[in-house]
């Protein structure tokens, strides 16, 4: 199962949750969902806006859980 691990990004660039929900502009009840893994889908848009707000890459954003696949 693939995961966004934007929660740990954020962490260690000692920003919060609701920095991000800040500066994406979605509403909370999407936003919340996202993070927290109880979504299906992303935008791709999202996905764009959370690299260039983090100052990271796609790849950094999302990891690979094979425990639970």
């Amino acid at each position: 199962m693939i995961k966004l691990d934007v929660l740990s990004l954020l962490e260690a660039q000692g920003k919060s949750k609701y920095w991000l929900y800040k500066q994406l502009g979605m509403s909370y009840q999407n936003f919340n969902r996202m993070v927290n893994n109880q979504t299906k889908s992303i935008r791709y848009d999202n996905i764009e806006a959370m690299c260039l707000l983090l100052n990271c890459t796609p790849n950094e954003l999302f990891l690979i859980d094979f425990e639970n696949d």
